[in-house]
């Protein structure tokens, strides 16, 4: 006989209105306790929450918050990720300018980019979204377009997209994402991974964009493919952003330092603040590192001459984080090599002889920059 929850389930698919509404709205804290609840009658409870995405909104927004939070069931997310017919409702949704839940479809897809099926966003074919500025017919260039365009809230006044840069990290992990990241050439005619840079700072914006948008330059970097000559020629258009964030208020740059810094960067104000957030500090300083170890002699040159070592060396004083300084010595390491053929052996190095940026951390810290990977997002 069934139980009281389980017959609450049951009415997700019921034909009155009023009854999906109140029977969601009840199963809402039971995607945070009971999860297992939605996986009954070989996940019928899913199928039927996959549906009331569309429904009447506040319908949808009790279907889009229980998705959200059991998303990382593995066979949840594989029911959800790999379901062509839900993944272009979700598309439709959150390119639609008037659509009121459009965050909550940023959580879900973020989530739902846990999965290694959701690398084909970079092939799926889609009509142009007439909204956007882009043409872009690809599903991955128009989520980009519109995090792009929605980050200020004009594009859709009830969403700034910021949980987007979140799945722009996970597929960055992809190779083929990455390349086409840091290979394919926007409007400006610069590399598409030049339009997130801007979004890793002030600390001021939402830690979740700051935190993405760190996250997804630093996997493209790891993940992309050799050859590697791509990545000097992008440096003068990504270095002011990374290094603004490490920049604090009592930084002390001789005259000759400041005249090296990119020029938005040599007239600071005392309103200046340093990115705050440790883990966001990790993936800045860690895109130093694979811009110098991958970049090759070129790059170790362009950060050179872009003040790059000046503000290292007062993130290295500034910051007492053992983690944050043991990764700033290593970028220094590469920069102050006498020849820099000899710097480290990882100069120009590959992917796989990185070691997934495991060197000089021990097991605990690669556990955490695992976790923070593999977050899910949670709506409470």
């Amino acid at each position: 006989m069934p139980t009281e929850l389980e017959e609450l389930v049951e009415f997700l698919h019921h034909g009155n209105t009023q009854i999906r509404q109140i029977a969601a709205e009840n199963l809402i804290p039971y995607s945070k306790t009971q999860p297992a609840i939605f996986k009954t009658g070989q996940l019928t409870p899913i199928r039927d929450l996959k549906l009331l995405v569309k429904d009447y909104p506040p319908i949808a927004t009790s279907a889009l918050t229980i998705l959200t939070n059991i998303s990382s069931d593995l066979e949840i997310l594989k029911s959800l990720a790999e379901d062509n017919v839900f993944l272009e409702s979700v598309l439709n949704r959150i390119t639609n300018p008037k659509e009121t839940n459009a965050t909550l479809l940023s959580m879900l897809l973020s989530n739902l980019a846990k999965s290694d099926s959701f690398e084909r966003l970079l092939s799926l074919n889609r009509s142009t979204v007439r909204t956007l500025t882009s043409t872009a017919t690809n599903a991955f260039d128009q989520l980009l377009d519109l995090f792009n365009r929605g980050v200020s809230g004009s594009y859709n006044p009830s969403s700034k997209f910021e949980y987007l840069p979140y799945l722009f990290a996970d597929l960055a992990k992809f190779p083929t994402v990455s390349e086409h990241l840091i290979s394919t050439a926007n409007a400006s005619d610069l590399p598409l991974l030049t339009t997130l840079t801007p979004h890793t700072s002030p600390p001021s914006l939402p830690l979740p964009l700051r935190l993405g948008t760190s996250s997804t330059i630093r996997n493209a970097l790891l993940s992309l493919p050799s050859p590697l000559t791509a990545i000097p020629p992008m440096i003068p258009h990504i270095l002011p952003s990374l290094l603004s964030p490490l920049i604090g208020p009592d930084a002390a740059f001789s005259d000759s330092e400041n005249d090296l810094l990119p020029p938005e960067l040599q007239l600071l104000g005392p309103e200046h603040k340093q990115e705050d957030n440790l883990q966001v500090l990790h993936y800045l300083v860690e895109c130093l590192f694979l811009i110098c170890a991958r970049g090759g002699k070129e790059a170790l040159k362009g950060i050179r001459k872009m003040g790059g070592y000046a503000v290292l060396r007062e993130v290295h004083v500034g910051v007492e984080d053992e983690g944050v300084r043991e990764n700033v010595e290593r970028v220094v390491q590469l920069l102050m090599g006498d020849e820099v053929e000899n710097d480290r052996e990882m100069v120009g190095a590959s992917k796989g002889e990185l070691g997934f940026l495991a060197e000089g951390k021990d097991e605990e810290e690669r556990e955490e920059a695992d976790d923070e990977d593999e977050k899910i997002v949670e709506i409470f």
